[in-house]
């Protein structure tokens, strides 16, 4: 084949991964160029992997092997590597073959499939991340199925396919194992490849924390200075493994640099180097990579700010191609208080003490400021990463790393923007079901959040009220603030989950007490009957008290409120200890927070007990509101409820109708026609209340003789749809004489009929009017949404949203978050609506959504949920070409 007829190179095949052990590597497709690549790989494989991959021995590849194995049409023959800097680890490739396994072109759906892993690097899950990759190139270009020959002592490749959770069959015949694999992705495919993601993120976030070795570049000759600052932490903090400094400027003579060896370059270290902290200029993070990756360097800590997007995006493409990750730009650094690591790779004074909270931030002084208020407030730390811009290691990789971390109870994190939605979502749902909460503070979250300078992924469309209620949905606990985010951490990390809302409140004095209770009832707790400790009482009283609370049946948490008393009161380590030892001494299902006004050295005593404690009652009620309103969803997260199932749903028609739109428009978001829109509905069994043009009074007449009276006469322009002034509707006409005098005042008011489109529709049942919308976020995902029709939710913004797919339990949910929702219940003696009729409805339009991913957005507006079902008087859909899933595989890091 001649290089001028070589196809276009698929650049979005692409990829940068996390392997098994946490390292990274570069997968692409081959090219020509890749021969010297190519035979250098093949010298370096074994004699036993070639005999496993060609069945005989092979020892070299001809020419001919070399230009087939590089030159691809990249339809029929297709070719990736897995690369680490210049270097091939394992290649896979495809040939498409016919039924009688030949050499075939499209129409064929099948392909044979091989692998080749350099010796070196098997066992790293090469084979497995290669086997994604090329099986999603398979199906974009038309591949329904993979066939492999494998000899039955090749068991590690046998694995690589019956442990990739696709559909298969195995035979066994001319001495060889046959494997047929459906490349349809299925729930087994999508856990196994998400089990895998986790695995391999959590050890690369592992290997940061838990290096053998850190190497601080750009430690000054004097102290002062960010790097000198990072090594005597390192020094301070205890750091188990080796150190070594690094300043390109020191002497040749100069063997130590503050009281560590010391080196010109990270060449220079002798002993492999697992963590490097660069405090250097921007300007000089790029020159040091290669010198780097040649000492075996996993991660990276870049300090320095002012990396342009570019330089940024440059640093990261290079810096994995070696197998490295990066913490930051911008970054404070990572901390890890483990007893055999002690790592504290930041400027941080001191290495905080060890306990179970795990934090991540992006903003270096909000890292600060939290740190800071952990420590004078007794709370313990497992591990710390500031990722300053983001641009590769993000709070997605961390939480990862927290799923298994046993030192971990809870998870905090202050973020500047959610980069992957989606991922985030659902990393925090099996986080938080796995018993460790996560907590989040959103920078920016009212002023469109901070500027993008980490993963490049769709921008989100979505107000910040429907991103809210989505992370509610998956467990997040919202903070609004850093110090909200250290009152809730400390809880949750020192203290039982309550079982309820019951809340029994101890106050040294009346009015202390009192205040608390209100404090309980204003977050809907439901604070028990108030319970006084005289002001002289001493420590045993204030223990017995606070145990017999523990020991009611009917109380879910104990808050005990203390303030100065003119009769004095107990020293605070008696105090403190008397709290620990009631506490101690209950079953530990039920929290005790303390809530002191102006007792500091009180709080100090309490706080080191693990028991948390807030200078005011309002604080102390608002993190407790935050534990019982988490432990009310882990209780229904573990069962998410039933999916939808309804016989009469006709997906192919729905299929058929989608398909012929796309094949008539070229349009990226196309608007259905209103019979195309009635068609598709219907065949998911959402009907619309017939209507009819009236473009005149006469055919308005007309309108109402084929529908039959009572009719209702609208104005369907959209700028008479939303009028805020009345005249636009006109309800209950019974007779043509009616129906004729509101057509006249109709078009009076509004002008012009081929301007206002006047409608006739028959009459739907009195009831509650809703809002039901459906929309298809880019980074998000598909979101259904819910609210009364007016003023309830255009003006007040009482709109409720849940992710597709939904459940029954979903849209029970759904139809009960509202603030309105007491409307449909019967409120003030109103007759209660079909609920069910209106759930049922929400659960029709969700696996539409679900079923179809071109359907970009559906509004249902109103919908009138009457005493006995529902009507849908007007609807509108739109279709786009679907937005790109990559959470669907094959797993990658995002792209820069």
């Amino acid at each position: 084949m001649e290089a001028s007829a070589q196809p276009a190179y698929p650049a979005h095949w692409e990829a940068d991964v996390v392997l098994r052990d946490g390292g990274t590597a570069h997968i692409r497709p081959i090219t020509p160029d890749d021969a010297e690549r190519l035979v250098s790989f093949y010298e370096r494989v074994s004699d036993e992997s070639k005999f496993y991959r060609f069945f005989a021995p092979y020892p070299r590849l001809s020419d001919r092997d070399v230009h087939r194995f590089t030159h691809h049409d990249y339809v029929d023959r297709v070719g990736l590597a897995a690369t680490v800097g210049d270097a091939f680890l394992a290649t896979v490739r495809y040939d498409r073959i016919d039924r009688q396994g030949r050499a075939a072109s499209l129409p064929a759906d099948r392909a044979e499939v091989a692998f080749l892993v350099e010796d070196a690097h098997q066992g790293r899950g090469l084979a497995s991340t290669l086997l994604e990759h090329i099986a999603a190139v398979a199906r974009e270009r038309g591949v329904r199925r993979f066939e492999a020959e494998v000899l039955p002592a090749n068991r590690k490749m046998i694995k690589v396919f019956t442990d990739a959770g696709y559909s298969q069959s195995r035979s066994y015949a001319d001495g060889a194992v046959h494997l047929t694999l459906d490349l349809a992705p299925t729930a087994e495919s999508l856990a196994v490849m998400r089990a895998r993601e986790q695995r391999a993120e959590a050890r690369s976030v592992h290997r940061l924390l838990t290096p053998g070795s850190v190497a601080v570049v750009g430690a000054g000759r004097h102290p002062g200075g960010a790097g000198r600052t990072v090594l005597a932490g390192l020094l301070a903090g205890g750091f188990t493994g080796r150190l070594a400094a690094v300043n390109r400027e020191l002497p040749p003579e100069t063997k130590v640099l503050g009281g560590v060896p010391a080196f010109r370059s990270v060449r220079e270290i002798l002993a492999p180097v697992d963590l490097a902290v660069l405090a250097v200029p921007a300007a000089e993070v790029a020159g040091l990579l290669d010198d780097c990756a040649e000492r075996g360097v996993q991660g990276l800590v870049v300090m320095a700010a002012g990396h342009s997007p570019g330089q940024q995006r440059e640093l990261v493409r290079r810096a994995r191609a070696r197998g490295m990750r990066i913490v930051g730009p911008n970054a404070f650094g990572v901390i890890n208080t483990a007893p055999d690591t002690r790592l504290n790779a930041s400027p941080a004074p001191r290495l905080p003490a060890a306990g179970r909270i795990g934090l991540f931030t992006q903003s270096a002084p909000m890292g600060i400021a939290v740190l800071d208020e952990l420590e004078s407030r007794g709370g313990g730390l497992s591990t710390f990463v500031s990722a300053g811009n983001r641009a590769d290691v993000s709070g997605n990789d961390v939480l990862q790393y927290w799923h298994d971390d046993e030192r971990t109870r809870v998870a905090l994190l202050y973020l500047e923007s959610v980069g992957n939605p989606r991922k985030f979502t659902r990393l925090a749902r099996r986080t938080a079901q796995a018993g460790k909460p996560v907590v989040v503070v959103r920078g920016g979250r009212h002023s469109g959040g901070a500027p993008p300078l980490g993963h490049i992924v769709p921008a989100s469309q979505a107000p910040e009220e429907t991103v809210a209620a989505l992370l509610g949905q998956a467990g997040v606990i919202q903070a609004d603030t850093a110090v909200e985010l250290v009152d809730i951490g400390l809880l949750l990390a020192q203290q039982p989950l309550p079982g309820g809302p019951r809340v029994a409140v101890l106050g040294n004095a009346q009015a202390v007490a009192l205040s608390a209770h209100d404090a309980c009832r204003a977050q809907r707790l439901r604070p028990l009957p108030l319970g006084d400790v005289r002001d002289a009482a001493d420590a045993a009283e204030f223990g017995s008290a606070v145990a017999a609370a523990l020991a009611d049946p009917g109380a879910d948490a104990v808050l005990v409120a203390l303030a100065p008393t003119v009769a004095g009161a107990v020293g605070p380590d008696e105090l403190a200890a008397a709290l620990r030892a009631a506490s101690a001494g209950a079953r530990g299902d039920k929290p005790v927070v303390v809530a002191q006004l102006a007792l500091d050295e009180l709080a100090r005593e309490i706080g080191a007990r693990s028991i948390p404690t807030y200078p005011s009652a309002e604080r102390a009620a608002r993190a407790l509101a935050q534990a019982v309103r988490h432990a009310e969803w882990l209780a229904g997260a573990e069962s998410r409820g039933r999916a939808f199932e309804f016989p009469d749903l006709d997906k192919p028609a729905a299929a058929r109708l989608l398909a012929e739109v796309a094949g008539q428009t070229t349009a990226r978001d196309t608007p259905l026609s209103p019979e195309a829109t009635a068609q598709l509905l219907a065949s998911y069994g959402i009907e619309l209340l017939p209507s009819r043009p009236a473009p005149t009074a006469a055919e308005a007449v007309a309108a109402a003789e084929a529908l039959g009276y009572p009719v209702a006469l609208k104005a369907t322009a959209p700028r008479a749809r939303h009028r805020a002034t009345p005249g636009s509707v006109r309800l209950d006409l019974a007779t043509e004489a009616e129906l004729r005098r509101a057509y006249r005042e109709l078009t009076e008011r509004l002008g012009d009929p081929s301007r206002s489109r006047p409608t006739v529709q028959r009459m739907a049942p009195r009831g509650v009017d809703t809002v039901v919308r459906a929309t298809v976020d880019p980074a998000i995902g598909a979101v259904l949404s819910f609210g009364l029709a007016g003023p309830a939710s255009e003006l007040l913004g009482d709109v409720a949203h849940r992710l597709i797919p939904v459940t029954d339990r979903d849209v029970a949910g759904l139809v009960r978050a509202i603030r309105a929702a007491p409307i449909l219940f019967g409120w003030r003696g109103s007759p209660p609506v079909d609920t069910e009729a209106l759930e049922a409805l929400l659960g029709r339009l969700g696996r539409l959504v679900d079923d179809h991913p071109q359907i970009g957005a559906v509004e249902l507006d109103p919908v009138v949920v009457a005493e006995r079902g529902s009507a849908v008087l007007s609807a509108t859909v739109r279709v786009a070409p679907p937005p790109p899933r990559p959470d669907l595989g094959p797993r990658r890091l995002p792209a820069y």
